[in-house]
């Protein structure tokens, strides 16, 4: 694990957590720095969006400690944890349907920022021009597509002020060029400071983004460091189920700001 000790953002101490016999977080230790940019992979029931419940407050560890900007936070809820800097996307959007777009993204800004009258309409509006949705504002949010609800929901996180932003498998059912326009709006966050920690299967998207891997399995960390590094490990290759995942996707993109990508080599497991 990289040495972040003295500038951590996120720091997990031997978290612990399991639901009867399923183990999803296995004595797990974790420090994340400021502006880091961390992609987790890992087969299904690995505990990767477990770990974001546990981090963002959805979940409590049954052991260990979690703190967050120098501040304990194991036992405080998602709303307090938001308001301190964690934000979070979820592998389904389920954004207000009827409420417009703005709207959507305005009620992050007031719940999660604490902005109020025109701050909070000048900050709806430059998120949503981050994130490429300034022409979908005043649509309701029912109406979005696959790629836009996935704006969507970047947008409401942002929305809240993040110093960490948790992103559960934006990339998940898009076509290449979709994510390639998607990792351009992350690319961009990262830019801007803020650590982004990404479980995603769309393996080309984090080499293409990322400069830190992990990979869990049983709720532990089996491999962690460079994305080349990690995906040419045989234990990681191993839970991938055997397919031919490597750091050759990274060489061969186009880039971030690329417009064709390869064939997305996700592990068969799916979830």
């Amino acid at each position: 694990m990289p040495d972040s000790a003295g500038t951590a953002l996120l720091e997990l101490d031997g978290i612990c957590k399991s639901f009867g016999r399923v183990v999803v977080a296995d004595n797990l230790s974790l420090v994340i720095g400021p502006g880091d940019m961390v992609g987790i992979v890992g087969p299904n029931g690995a505990g990767k969006t477990s770990l974001f419940g546990l981090i963002s407050g959805e979940l409590t560890p049954s052991a260990g400690e979690i703190s967050f900007a120098g501040t304990v936070i194991t036992r405080l809820n998602a709303a307090v944890r938001c308001r301190l800097g964690i934000g979070r996307t979820f592998q389904v959007p389920k954004p207000f349907g009827a409420m417009t777009v703005f709207e959507n993204v305005l009620v992050a800004v007031q719940q999660g920022s604490g902005l109020r009258r025109r701050a909070s309409y000048a900050a709806a509006a430059a998120i949503l021009d981050r994130t490429g949705l300034a022409g979908d504002a005043n649509s309701p949010a029912e109406r979005l597509g696959l790629l836009s609800r996935k704006r969507l929901e970047v947008a409401r996180a942002l929305a809240t002020g993040p110093k960490l932003l948790l992103l559960d498998e934006v990339a998940g059912g898009l076509t290449d060029p979709e994510v390639a326009q998607l990792v351009r709006i992350v690319g961009a966050i990262r830019d801007e400071g803020v650590a982004v920690i990404w479980i995603e299967h769309v393996v080309h998207a984090l080499t293409a983004t990322v400069h830190r891997l992990l990979c869990l399995s049983g709720g532990a960390v089996i491999g962690d460091g460079e994305p080349a590094d990690v995906l040419a490990l045989p234990a990681v290759r191993e839970v991938f189920l055997g397919t031919e995942v490597t750091a050759s996707l990274h060489e061969s993109d186009s880039g971030p700001a690329g417009e064709s990508w390869p064939a997305a080599e996700s592990p068969r497991d799916g979830r």
